[in-house]
């Protein structure tokens, strides 16, 4: 008998399935987070909508209509695809209903659709789709990491409101990231190899999944090659590759899709600057063109207009000499390098975490044509280390809040300009005192009683910037006069938080962990 309840016993330890693991671990709390964040994203169907959202509904027209070997050579509407293969079939999943419940959705001529049909559909389809998301380290902190998930200002403005699907693609981060944690190493290299497939930005995170699973998975602790391992993780990619691009391959189609893939013909800076090294750059260049036509300098010419105001097209430097996209590659790599060789060195999960943020971040900093949206890339994993102890907790805070706010200028209506400050306001209050009172450390030098009051003073600054702006917009309107002036005071203010965070959390990372207050919590 005791043997048979041994039996039992040892079945019932075994363990679970990953993917009903992380269903059934759910707790009732975020059941309530995933009610009440959903509500919220209901009530903003009537919000303002960006030219994505027709993007969207084109590509549904576009993989509805059009047989697959027409998907990435139509140029019906100029908002052609240029996602990799992978969404083109999520698009075409989404078609289908959407025919059903309004066939003009998917008339490939009935451009600018908008319909509260249309409206409807395809708002609901990213709630559902971003249902995906869910994140934690530790089970005590599982409520405040999932509702600052859930209920991110980023994914309201972007996805929600402005309309992407980044709460999907970063569910499947998130899921690949959560296996790593629990050890399903290759379960996380086939996810984020699917997740490239979605969309190729996550290339920027890449660079640190390679090592980390070249080292934690395919060479034991001796620095032996584990074959079966190696073979695995190889053929699991390549099969998720084939998947995707093989339908394309077949029909001789790669070099089309590639080049919708990456039109290398953008200049350095996005229409908006996002506010990361080259945004400083650019303005620096704005501020020595005044000083240089005050005394006579001579100048680029083409420089002159260029950059001034927020226009899609070549970044061209008046005085500056001009940055090609080789030095971008080059100084990304660098900073990229640094951080591999700490991975490689300490191939653990958290090691593993923070290196994936530092790949994502420098990306950001660093990179060509760098949309302001891309910021995202740098919050949510890092959401997941905001737990951890106060030095990781400040870099959150100060990435958070000026990567957040350089996301308003994507909504310039009235009514949701303030629903997105409002909304971020309490959404930092709800993240910022539960996890303030869990990791807070009394510095324990004046040097750090220095920081922590500059870092105060710096996020102070954006009431500041927020009351400049608004006053700017009442008292100016919208007069052709420097009116790409407030973005570029925005860009720039996020700018500076955006690359001291980058510094912090690199050097915390770089010491051991240990050279900023206390020891990092074991996993």
């Amino acid at each position: 008998m005791s043997t048979s309840t041994d039996h039992n016993e040892e079945q019932l330890e075994r363990p679970r399935s990953p993917w009903l693991a992380w269903i059934n671990d759910i707790q009732a709390s975020e059941w309530d987070i995933l009610i009440y964040s959903t509500a919220l994203k209901l009530m903003l169907f009537p919000a303002y909508r960006s030219t994505d959202f027709e993007v969207h509904r084109n590509w549904l027209a576009i993989t509805y209509t059009l047989p697959i070997s027409k998907w990435y050579y139509d140029t019906t509407s100029e908002w052609t695809l240029d996602y990799p293969p992978f969404f083109a079939y999520f698009e075409k999943l989404l078609s289908v209903p959407a025919a059903l419940i309004d066939p003009k959705i998917v008339d490939l001529n009935n451009i600018n659709y908008d319909a509260w049909s249309v409206i409807a559909y395809q708002r609901s389809t990213v709630i559902l789709s971003s249902l995906f998301i869910r994140g934690s380290i530790d089970p005590r902190m599982q409520r405040i990491v999932s509702m600052s998930l859930f209920l991110h200002p980023g994914f309201i403005i972007v996805d929600h409101i402005h309309f992407q699907y980044n709460g999907f693609m970063f569910g499947i981060l998130l899921w690949s990231i959560l296996m790593a944690r629990n050890g399903h190493k290759l379960l996380s290299g086939i996810l984020f190899a699917v997740l490239l497939n979605f969309k190729h930005i996550y290339m920027y995170l890449a660079p640190a999944y390679f090592i980390y699973l070249l080292r934690a998975f395919c060479f034991d602790g001796a620095g032996r090659l584990q074959i079966k391992n190696f073979l695995a993780l190889a053929n699991s990619v390549i099969a998720v590759f084939v998947l995707s691009f093989g339908p394309f391959a077949a029909m001789g189609q790669i070099p089309q899709v590639l080049s919708r893939l990456f039109p290398f013909t953008r200049g350095l800076n996005h229409a908006y600057w996002a506010p990361n090294l080259w945004a400083l750059v650019t303005a620096l260049d704005r501020v020595l063109l005044r000083f240089a036509r005050q005394v006579g300098v001579e100048v680029n010419t083409a420089g002159v207009a260029s950059t001034s105001r927020g226009l899609v097209g070549d970044t061209v430097f008046a005085v500056i000499p001009n940055i090609q996209p080789i030095h971008t590659f080059t100084i990304t790599l660098l900073f990229q390098s640094i951080v591999l060789t700490k991975l490689w060195r300490t191939p653990s999960y958290k090691s593993f975490l923070t290196a994936l943020v530092l790949c994502g971040y420098a990306s950001y900093l660093f990179g060509w044509h760098v949309h302001e949206k891309a910021v995202l890339l740098v919050l949510v994993p890092l959401s997941l280390l905001a737990a951890e102890r106060q030095a990781y907790f400040r870099t959150f805070i100060i990435a958070s809040v000026s990567g957040i706010f350089s996301l308003f200028p994507l909504l310039f209506t009235p009514a949701e300009s303030f629903i997105e400050i409002l909304y971020s306001v309490i959404w930092l209050s709800l993240v910022y005192q539960p996890l303030s009172r869990r990791v807070y450390e009394l510095p324990r030098s004046l040097y750090y009683v220095v920081l922590d009051i500059v870092e105060r003073l710096y996020l102070v600054g954006f009431i500041v910037l927020q009351l400049f702006l608004s006053y700017w917009y009442i008292s100016r309107g919208s007069g052709e006069q420097m009116q790409f002036l407030p973005l570029m005071i925005t860009s720039v203010y996020c700018a500076i938080g955006q690359i001291w965070g980058f510094i912090r959390l690199l050097y915390i990372y770089i010491n051991d962990e240990t050279a900023y207050q206390g020891q990092l919590n074991e996993i």
